[in-house]
């Protein structure tokens, strides 16, 4: 059994050489191998594979093919030195991912988020602080919740108005200028957190109330109780469903499309920067918003009909 882990902790060394980050899939690669283990099987076989892809039982079919396709990369590999790994077929799960339609916040819905977020209970007061300066910076940048959370204060230049996001999603880093207004905000926070916080316990930007980095796992959690304190999402037991936090970014896309179209601008011109700005790695993907959000598919349509009936 411990030649699996072995091979594991292997593949995982080889492929982060390559540059892959793998935290979801260490994670899932881990409690698949815990469950071979628990099955008293020394190698991969589809059966049991397919078993575990498929756990829970009310998880969406996507999740199931998604944790196969982690399990069938492993045993690929494994099978170089293990001849008895089988692998599963593609397809075995067939499932095409499809993107949940963003939720485009309203100016109302972020206001109360934002006012919730205030209230927020603290030993110290800076729980709220950080939330609300946290989520205020993703509406006003459209940046992606771990690049927020990443940022160290070396990274934060408030003097020039700069974040500088390093290693991000694809690897890639980049800069993002601010607007006046957001530097203010960070100003604000970062003179509370230093009050607070004089010899810093991290080099991270936001902190916890007792200074440590804040995990994307607890932002998550803390947005969606909030979400359901202002009527977001259902009050129900867990964290309910509805619009999430990485639709503040898509709110921040769709609004900048939006103000481009309204403002006469060459839309396909000004895209490769919004793209750029997003940290997207292709521009197709920054395209999605044009059928995704109503109002500009809708836009789009207007300006090509107008183009074709101008003589």
């Amino acid at each position: 059994m411990k030649r699996l882990e072995q091979a594991l902790n292997d593949y995982l060394r080889v492929r982060r050489c390559l540059g892959y980050r793998l935290r979801e899939p260490e994670g899932l690669l881990k409690n698949f191998v815990a469950f071979l283990q628990a099955e008293h099987s020394p190698y991969i076989t589809r059966k049991l594979a397919l078993r575990w892809a498929t756990q829970p039982a009310k998880a969406q079919p996507s999740t199931w093919a998604g944790r196969l396709s982690i399990v069938r990369r492993f045993a690929m590999w494994h099978s170089a030195t293990e001849p008895r790994s089988e692998i599963p077929p593609a397809g075995l799960l067939p499932h095409r991912y499809r993107r949940k339609p963003p939720h485009i916040y309203s100016d109302a819905e972020i206001e109360k988020l934002l006012l919730a977020s205030q209230q927020l209970p603290s030993s110290n007061g800076l729980r709220a602080r950080t939330y609300t300066t946290l989520f205020g910076l993703l509406v006003a940048t459209g940046m992606r919740v771990n690049e927020a959370l990443g940022l160290d204060r070396v990274q934060v230049d408030l003097k020039r108005g700069i974040l500088h996001i390093r290693r991000t999603k694809f690897g890639k880093s980049r800069s993002v200028p601010v607007h006046a207004s957001t530097v203010e905000a960070l100003k604000e926070y970062v003179r509370v957190r230093d009050r607070l916080f004089p010899a810093p316990l991290t080099p991270a930007f936001f902190i916890s109330e007792k200074g440590h980095r804040i995990t994307e796992w607890i932002a998550r959690y803390t947005f969606a109780k909030l979400s359901q304190r202002v009527g977001l999402r259902p009050s129900a037991q867990g964290h309910g469903r509805g619009p999430r936090l990485q639709d503040m970014r898509h709110r921040f896309a769709a609004h900048t499309l939006i103000h481009w179209y309204r403002a006469g601008l060459d839309v396909e011109r000004e895209l490769p920067k919004l793209s750029t700005y997003l940290g997207h790695v292709h521009v197709n993907d920054t395209y999605w918003y044009l059928e995704a959000v109503p109002e500009l598919l809708q836009l789009a349509t207007d300006r090509l009909v107008h183009r074709q009936v101008q003589p």
